[in-house]
C-alpha cells in the first residue's frame, strides 16, 4: 500500500479511502485517520462517520449527503436511510441512543473544526483523500462511497508522453499497457495485456501500431472485465480499460497508437527491499521454470536481477508474501518447483552517468554487487545503507535511482 501511494503521489492520482470492518472493535476512528496520514503521507477528510463500532455499531452518518444510514447486524443492506440536515435536532435520539447521538455530534463538530472543508478540485489534484467508513462484508457503507465516487471522480485526463501531452478528446487512438496477467486460463497458458486508452476510439479488428516493434497489429477479441466476468467488446473510448490477448508481444509501458510515434511512461518499478536467490528444485523442469519466471516478472509480481559476478538469478520483492506467491504459482501454473536461498542485500539502485569512464570505474570497483534487470539496465545491489551512502559520496558522477522510471 505504501508503494502504491508513492505511485499515486508521483502521478497526482486522486485516492478515496475506505475504513473497513467497523462492525468489529478496533482503533478509535480519529486515531485511524492520524495513522493513515502518517503512514501514507496524504491529507484526509472524512465524508462519513461511524456511530460507535463492534457490537455497538449502529451505522454511519454520511457527511457528504447529510444522511443517517442505520445498520442492523446480519442484514446485508441499509436498514433505514434518514436525511438529517441538522444532527443537533432532538429527532436524532429517535434513531440512536442518547450517548451515541451526543458523541456523534461532538465528533462531527471536531471534524468540521480540524479538517479542511472538502473541495473537489483539491481531491482531483491528489492533495486530499476523502474517507468513508463501513463494513464491506455486510455491504454497508460501500454504496455511499460509490455514489460519492460517481459525483467526484475525474473524467479522462491528459496523459504525458515523451513526445507531447495527449489529450483524451483527440480523435486519434492511443493507449499503453499498464498490466500483464499471465495464465488467465492455465490450460492454455494465455496472457492478457491490460491497456488504458488515453485518447480516441478503439475498434475491434482495426489495425494499430505497436510502437516498440514498429509494426501494425490487429485484435479480434478485445475484452472488458467486470469482476470475474469478461466479454468481447467492439469499441472502447478514452478512460476505458481493455484486455488484449498477449502471446509475448507486450511489456508494461508499451504503446499502441493509430500510427503516431508516442512513448508513454509505464508504471515505475520501485527498489525492492527483500532479495533471494532463486534455484531450480527440479532439473527436469528447467524450461518450465524459466518460462514461469519470465512471465511472472513481465506481469510485475516481482523484479528479476541477474548477478553479473556469478550469473545467478536474484528475485527482489517488497514483502515476504510475494516469494510465497511466486513459489505457489510456479508450481501450480507451470509445474515447476523452485527453492530460495537467502542473500543479504539492502537495496537495488539503477545507476547511470554522463561520464562513461566514471561509470565503468564504478562497475569495476563494485563488480561483485553489479546486476542487470530484465531490461538489461545496470543495477547496483548495495548490501547495507552505510555502503550505499559511501558509494554516493565516493562516486559523485554516478546517478543513483530508486525507481526504474528515470
Amino acid at each position: 500500500t505504501r508503494k502504491l501511494m508513492e505511485v499515486c503521489r508521483m502521478r497526482k492520482t486522486p485516492v478515496i479511502v475506505f475504513v473497513n470492518k467497523m462492525d468489529r472493535d478496533g482503533k478509535d476512528p480519529f486515531d485511524l485517520l492520524d495513522e493513515i496520514e502518517e503512514e501514507l503521507h496524504i491529507n484526509v477528510r472524512p465524508l462519513s462517520w461511524p456511530i460507535d463500532m463492534g457490537q455497538r455499531f449502529r451505522g454511519v452518518y454520511n457527511i457528504y449527503e447529510q444522511k443517517l444510514n442505520l445498520y442492523t447486524p446480519s442484514k446485508q443492506y441499509v436498514t433505514e436511510n434518514v436525511e438529517f440536515k441538522d444532527i443537533n435536532s432532538p429527532e436524532l435520539e429517535n434513531y440512536i441512543d442518547a450517548g451515541q447521538a451526543e458523541k456523534l455530534r461532538s465528533d462531527i463538530e471536531l471534524i468540521e473544526g480540524v479538517y479542511p472543508e472538502f473541495d473537489v478540485d483539491t481531491y482531483l489534484k491528489g492533495d486530499i483523500a476523502p474517507v468513508f467508513f463501513g463494513s464491506a462484508l455486510n455491504n454497508f457503507g460501500v454504496k455511499e462511497l460509490l455514489d460519492c465516487f460517481i459525483n467526484i471522480a475525474p473524467s479522462p485526463r491528459p496523459v504525458s508522453a515523451v513526445e507531447r501531452v495527449v489529450d483524451p478528446e483527440e480523435d486519434a487512438f492511443s493507449g499503453f499497457v499498464f498490466k500483464i496477467h499471465a495464465n488467465m486460463d492455465p490450460n492454455h497458458r494465455s496472457c492478457i495485456a491490460f491497456v488504458k486508452i488515453c485518447s480516441g476510439r478503439f475498434e475491434r479488428n482495426a489495425n494499430y501500431k505497436h510502437v516498440r516493434f514498429g509494426k501494425m497489429m490487429r485484435f479480434s477479441s478485445p475484452t472488458a472485465f467486470m469482476a470475474q466476468k469478461k466479454e468481447v467488446v467492439d469499441e472502447a473510448f478514452a478512460g476505458d480499460i481493455i484486455g488484449l490477448p498477449d502471446t509475448g508481444n507486450f511489456k508494461i509501458g508499451d504503446t499502441l497508437t493509430s500510427g503516431e510515434e508516442l512513448h508513454f511512461k509505464g508504471l515505475p518499478s520501485f527498489s525492492p527491499e527483500m532479495f533471494k536467490y532463486i534455484e531450480n528444485a527440479d532439473p527436469m523442469k528447467a524450461k518450465q521454470l524459466n518460462k514461469g519466471i519470465e512471465q511472472l516478472m513481465d506481469e510485475g509480481v516481482a523484479q528479476l536481477f541477474t548477478n553479473q559476478f556469478n550469473g545467478r538469478k536474484i528475485i527482489g520483492t517488497v514483502g515476504q508474501l510475494q516469494f510465497e506467491v511466486i513459489q505457489y504459482r510456479l508450481l501450480h501454473e507451470y509445474g515447476a518447483q523452485c527453492k530460495w536461498e537467502p542473500i543479504s542485500l539492502y537495496k537495488a539502485c539503477w545507476i547511470e552517468s554522463d561520464n562513461t569512464a566514471a561509470l565503468e570505474n564504478f562497475k569495476r570497483r563494485k563488480a561483485q554487487y553489479m546486476a542487470l534487470d530484465k531490461e538489461g539496465r545496470d543495477v547496483y545491489l548495495a548490501d547495507s545503507g552505510y555502503v550505499l551512502m559511501m558509494a554516493q559520496q565516493d562516486f559523485p558522477d554516478i546517478k543513483f535511482h530508486f525507481t526504474s522510471e528515470f
